[in-house]
């Protein structure tokens, strides 16, 4: 083999080991922790830009943290609208890939979103129950274990696919409305009784008169139990939205 030859060998074979570095780096996102509130020491920010860095590049999308202590009255849900238009996140291009978990540590909100592939594969189901996981944490005050947390939970969401039909609000109405109505009747069913008399209490076989049994009606009772009131714990939203610059989202978000 000539010496031109194995110089074109030695190339293709160290282009065939870079691939995979070179399609596990992000084509966009240079930066996943925006701690504006200054919750982390630098030490934290470092390795959750690493934990970060690492999981995003498994699904092609941006798990970005943003802290912000005020939101100059638009709210955290505009807020991280409005980061989004204005930075362009996202893994794969500018506005691409992103789920966001954003923090106002003035009013203590929290809402969680994602765009692109994250609004598909985490939905608003999925991102509310996310939030529930991490709310104690961000109550305590250990940000640290609450940002890897979301960071770590969304990216194990993504490898359910995306909108599972049991996460489908279709699915779960479905088997809430069939067991309803198995529920109600097998009720209807035990409520009939059986019949506890026949002709033989009321007729004699041996004569023509009437026997001396009968029923005797005693009463009814009703018991009354007063319906809970429902809580809603602080007060939550979500549903997703459409951020000022037409970017769609899915999104819950509630206080801690």
């Amino acid at each position: 083999m000539s010496m031109l030859k194995k110089c074109f060998a030695f190339f293709i074979l160290l282009v065939t080991l870079w691939q995979p570095s070179v399609f596990a780096e992000s084509t966009n996102q240079t930066q996943y922790i925006f701690d504006y509130a200054n919750l982390l020491t630098t030490e934290e920010k470092k390795e959750l830009e690493v934990l970060a860095k690492e999981l995003s590049a498994d699904y092609k999308t941006a798990f970005l943290i943003l802290t912000v202590d005020g939101t100059d009255g638009k709210g955290i849900e505009q807020y991280m609208g409005d980061f989004y238009d204005n930075e362009a996140p996202g893994y794969n291009k500018p506005h691409g890939n992103t789920v966001m978990m954003s923090i106002d540590m003035q009013e203590r909100d929290v809402f969680l979103s994602g765009f692109k592939k994250g609004r598909i594969y985490l939905d608003a189901g999925r991102l509310a129950y996310i939030r529930e996981q991490i709310t104690p944490s961000l109550s305590a005050g250990d940000y640290y274990e609450a940002f890897s947390q979301f960071i770590i939970e969304s990216h194990d969401y993504m490898s359910y696919g995306p909108d599972g039909i049991i996460f489908q609000w279709w699915f779960q109405w479905g088997v809430a409305l069939l067991l309803a109505a198995i529920i109600v009747g097998l009720m209807a069913y035990s409520s009939g009784g059986k019949m506890t008399t026949t002709e033989r209490d009321y007729f004699n076989p041996n004569g023509s008169g009437i026997t001396k049994k009968h029923d005797r009606y005693l009463r009814t009772t009703v018991t009354k139990t007063k319906k809970a009131s429902s809580s809603s714990g602080g007060g939550s939203s979500g549903g997703g939205g459409t951020t000022s610059g037409g970017h769609s989202y899915s999104g819950s978000g509630g206080k801690f």
